[in-house]
């Protein structure tokens, strides 16, 4: 693979990112057209059109590296990936679609089969959150650039984590009673990762679901964050997986390492 600076390539899809943000509420506000994927799933006008966005600036920033998108057949069938793009241009169709505000729009960079930067934009919200190193992820909010990291209001007698239902599987709640959790708060889509990073919650749990681009951004930003990421067993989480699928995954804070 030809060598990048990852930095640069990061800072330039941040306007990338807004702007398709920007499109993204300006379709909806229009009125989406919707359809359902193969996979029982929705997807919208919106979606494509933030895919094609992201996507064409990705290939002229490192046209050497592959992209996989949830939205696209291209490279879903090579498993010999090392080095490659995944992106999720609308994570959380659901609540675009229904005029809610946890949606995201997400490129994580895989290098040797792990995450090494991450972009999460979360237009209706307006958090703009990206890294590219370790110790290097940050949020952009009102022009301000903020590192991420722990919490000054970290209670570790009043552990807070984020769910993506209102309802607890068993398997769930043992790692739950693990970690000595108090409350949590359902939120859809990666900015759970987001918020774990910058300290506003403690941990996720979830069991084997989703896809790998769901989580790649993510991973990479909680991690350059001071945070982790594993499976139940506490193995690392490589990416290229048949199928690219997701195992079980525990999303930890710096705070609770």
């Amino acid at each position: 693979m030809t060598e990048i600076n990852i930095q640069k390539v990061v800072k330039d899809l941040i306007n990338t990112f807004i702007n398709a943000g920007k499109i993204s509420i300006e379709l909806r506000n229009k009125g989406l057209t919707k359809e359902i994927k193969s996979d029982n799933t929705p997807v919208s006008n919106g979606d494509l059109e933030v895919n094609k966005i992201i996507t064409k600036k990705i290939k002229e920033l490192t046209p050497d590296i592959p992209i996989i998108s949830e939205e696209t057949s291209d490279n879903k069938s090579n498993f010999e990936l090392n080095d490659f793009w995944l992106v999720d241009p609308i994570d959380g169709t659901y609540d675009y679609i229904n005029n809610l505000d946890e949606f995201t729009i997400n490129a994580g960079l895989i290098i040797d089969k792990k995450p090494i930067a991450g972009l999460i934009y979360a237009p209706a919200k307006n958090r703009m959150f990206y890294s590219y190193g370790k110790n290097l992820a940050f949020e952009l909010k009102d022009g301000e650039e903020k590192k991420l990291g722990s919490s000054k209001n970290f209670n570790k007698d009043f552990i807070k984590f984020v769910h993506y239902s209102d309802k607890i599987k068993p398997e769930i709640l043992e790692v739950h009673k693990r970690f000595n959790v108090k409350k949590f708060v359902r939120m859809k889509s990666s900015l759970k990762f987001c918020v774990i990073a910058a300290g506003e919650f403690d941990g996720y749990v979830a069991e084997p679901r989703a896809c790998e681009w769901d989580i790649a951004a993510g991973h990479a930003i909680l991690n350059h964050a001071g945070g982790k990421v594993t499976d139940f067993d506490n193995n690392e989480i490589l990416y290229g997986k048949k199928d690219f699928k997701n195992p079980s995954l525990i999303l930890k804070s710096k705070n609770i390492l």
